[in-house]
């Protein structure tokens, strides 16, 4: 009865995941006002695009070396108690940088450390965020729905944040931001305390953690949909994400506005993704997902470019809900197809693969970002980046028909496809 209930949300009918979903929903908004708050107050501090793509390196490049180890951690620990954790180390972080700001010592070698220090904990909440999903379904038909739903909350949270952020800025100042994130981790800690989880049993499997990443990457690129799927995730976050880290510049010199802009942009694009994330959870089937994965960079590169040629505040507004709907379409399909064909045992090491393509390639993007603006300016930067997102799209379109043969299989097998 509880399932037809939420007949429209099928996993919503687990209690567990309701809790996820509440407690990870609240914290994420947060999480992203923090992101735009340290942007802006960077930029603040600075001036300067090359310090805005160092932090944005320093912050996300622990994922790049860190995140085939956490993999293995994520398969071998329980999930639960990971989660924990981090949520912990992540709150302390966020009061810390709040503290700095407060007392108006702030420096930007410490938000640099800070950032650092944050990188180093998503590295490990990441995986085992993706791969504890899993086991807070009681239906194993709605996992595909549960990994659309968490998708979209990632990037409805990526939506408000930024947006709310913004205002608050404008408001009462930057400070406020990382309070308030450090506050919502209370929020994630006490869903997690509530829910109750099976005790974690783990099969015991031979080989070093090194062999097990060997085993992981050999399984990932020796399967051609897989190994296509992470190399267009790696494009698409190094060219294609660079928009996130010169936003500011948009704002400030060439609109000619202040944070509430910088929060109104970041909105847009977050409007973008949530319609495209609603869309991707009312789906009822996962076939024909692939197109939709391989379309997504051109919507992506076409925002790019009408954002970077635009002066005038609608049209860019306009031009960032493109951004933001090509963003998630590329990054929550790809999820949801991946979690849909991995193989139990492989799950936590792909999802690292798969952090690893989406979020280790971001601080390289920002830094080249950064280094690109500071040489021939922020637009042409991002028309550059548009141009190799439609590369990307065309490229991935053109080896689909090739992959039928070896997705349609593990359909059958899974029951997708009858």
């Amino acid at each position: 009865m509880n399932h037809q209930k939420w007949r429209l949300i099928p996993v919503f009918s687990s209690r567990n995941y309701r809790l996820f979903f509440a407690g990870q929903g609240i914290s994420l908004i947060g999480t992203w006002m923090t992101q735009l708050a340290t942007v802006w107050l960077v930029y603040d501090l600075t001036k300067s695009p090359l310090m805005l793509g160092i932090v944005g390196f320093s912050s996300q490049i622990p994922n790049f070396f860190l995140a085939p180890f956490a993999g293995v951690f994520v398969d071998r620990f329980s999930r639960y108690r990971t989660l924990i954790g981090t949520q912990i180390l992540s709150m302390v972080q966020s009061l810390v940088l709040a503290t700095l700001t407060f007392t108006g010592v702030i420096q930007i070698w410490q938000i640099i450390a800070l950032s650092l220090f944050q990188g180093f904990i998503n590295a490990l909440d990441a995986p085992a965020r993706q791969a504890f999903v899993p086991e807070l379904v009681e239906h194993r038909g709605d996992l595909a729905n549960a990994i659309a739903v968490n998708s979209t909350m990632i990037n409805g949270a990526r939506l408000i944040g930024p947006a709310v952020g913004g205002l608050l800025i404008a408001q009462f100042g930057i400070a406020y931001c990382f309070l308030i994130d450090g506050l919502s981790y209370i929020a994630v800690i006490a869903c997690l305390l509530a829910m109750t989880i099976k005790p974690w049993t783990i099969s015991a499997s031979p080989g070093n953690p090194l062999q097990k990443i060997q085993e992981g990457f050999v399984y990932a690129f020796s399967f051609p949909p897989i190994r296509a799927i992470l190399i267009l995730s790696s494009l698409v976050s190094l060219m294609g994400l660079q928009n996130t880290i010169l936003v500011p510049i948009f704002a400030e010199k060439i609109l000619a506005g202040n944070a509430e802009t910088l929060g109104f942009l970041m909105a847009a694009s977050g409007l973008g993704a949530l319609s495209g994330g609603i869309y991707l959870v009312t789906r009822r089937t996962i076939l024909g997902l692939g197109k939709l994965i391989a379309i997504a960079p051109a919507i992506l590169g076409v925002g790019l470019i009408t954002f970077a040629n635009s002066r005038f505040l609608p049209v860019s507004l306009f031009s960032m809900l493109f951004v933001g709907l090509g963003t998630i379409l590329q990054i929550a399909g790809s999820n949801t197809f991946l979690q849909t064909i991995v193989e139990e045992d492989k799950r936590g090491r792909l999802m690292s693969l798969y952090t690893m393509s989406f979020l280790g390639m971001i601080p390289v993007g920002n830094l080249l970002g950064g280094v690109l603006a500071s040489h021939i300016g922020a637009p042409n930067t991002l028309i550059i980046d548009g141009v190799a997102c439609i590369i990307g799209s065309i490229v991935f379109y053109r080896q689909l028909p090739g992959f039928k043969k070896f997705i349609y299989p593990i359909y059958h097998q899974k029951g997708i496809v009858t």
